[in-house]
């Protein structure tokens, strides 16, 4: 279950949402070079494509149709090798099918050295060009693999997948009981979490979760309760072959001075396709953090006056929950 249409959960500190970020530099950190490995190959792929007999005549080589059609296709390729390299954690994989690629380059930058009409020195920087994306390519493909196994050996894999962590708390005008009642009834939910299209209760612990993801792309999962205690705490988890694995906990507290209930979630889960569904979804404005604390917003109001008040306040692309006035109430 997860307050967010993609998200999972985890205690951290308050107000925090986070994604676990390298300690050394990028050197020192193969995964960072490979996601700019990545983000390099679609930058040049895409203009292979848009522009081939450009290219073609910065390297040397003439603008004729064969070679634009030889630098169409390897910008297609180039395009495939970043995403396959953004779409993974631990991309060994990907990054060596970079090197192959490179292979092939370097072998039609060779024959075009020997054929009659190239700049040769054009086709020369361009080679050593080449040379030195490949020498990064086999040195960046090296240390992920030896990450990796390294990994599998001692779980690290697993502690160093990108994850992101999430801790937001509001207070509702109601008591406790009420507004655990109407969580705890999980197809209430998509009433107030923007992104989540429908709760299927399976049983008594077991749930069906359907949510909106990135690019227009939906993601299932079926989650269950671990944890239960009326009117104080839902404590819940994701099954085995969740789109988004995801763990979480949602606590009602009574508020000081009789004004409701505080509502805290928590929560932890690995966003679709790894760092690079987690960076669209922040490019897109849909950093966890905001979803989250929108979701509050809706289930003040919806607990509040029974349905959500929006705003069309300027600042924001479209209609938004309203926020209370002042600083109760809002998430921190």
């Amino acid at each position: 279950m997860t307050t967010a249409t993609q998200n999972s959960i985890s205690p951290g500190r308050r107000s925090t949402d986070r994604m676990r970020e390298p300690d050394q530099g990028p050197l020192h950190d193969p995964e960072r070079m490979a996601r700019g490995l990545g983000w390099f190959s679609i930058g040049l792929g895409l203009a292979q494509i848009a522009a081939p007999r450009r290219v073609a005549r910065m390297i040397g080589v003439p603008d004729d149709d064969g070679n634009r059609n030889t630098m169409f296709a390897i910008g297609v390729r180039e395009i495939a090798s970043g995403v396959g390299i953004l779409s993974r954690a631990r991309p060994a994989g990907p990054v060596w099918a970079r090197v192959g690629g490179d292979v092939v380059d370097l072998a039609l930058l060779g024959r075009a050295l020997r054929s009659d009409r190239p700049q040769r020195n054009r086709v020369a920087a361009a080679t050593a060009a080449v040379l030195g994306v490949t020498v990064l390519d086999m040195l960046t493909g090296r240390e992920l693999a030896r990450e990796s196994e390294l990994g599998e050996r001692s779980g690290a894999a697993a502690e160093r997948a990108p994850r992101i962590e999430v801790r937001r708390d509001i207070t509702v005008g109601q008591e406790p009981a009420e507004v655990y009642r109407f969580w705890r009834n999980f197809e209430n939910l998509p009433r107030f979490m923007e992104h989540l299209q429908a709760v299927r209760v399976i049983d008594d612990r077991r749930s069906h979760w359907r949510a909106r993801a990135p690019a227009g792309t939906t993601v299932e999962w079926d989650a269950e309760i671990i944890e239960d205690r009326p009117n104080e705490l839902i404590v819940w988890r994701s099954l085995d072959g969740a789109d988004v694995p995801n763990t979480g906990s949602v606590r009602f507290t009574p508020a000081p001075g009789g004004r409701g209930t505080e509502v805290r979630v928590e929560l932890r889960y690995d966003p679709p396709g790894g760092a690079l569904g987690a960076l669209v979804a922040k490019l897109f404005g849909k950093e966890p953090g905001q979803q989250v604390g929108g979701d509050l917003r809706r289930l003040k109001q919806v607990m509040e006056t029974g349905e959500v008040v929006h705003s069309d306040a300027s600042i924001h692309r479209g209609m938004h929950p309203a926020r209370p006035s002042g600083t109760e109430g809002d998430d921190r």
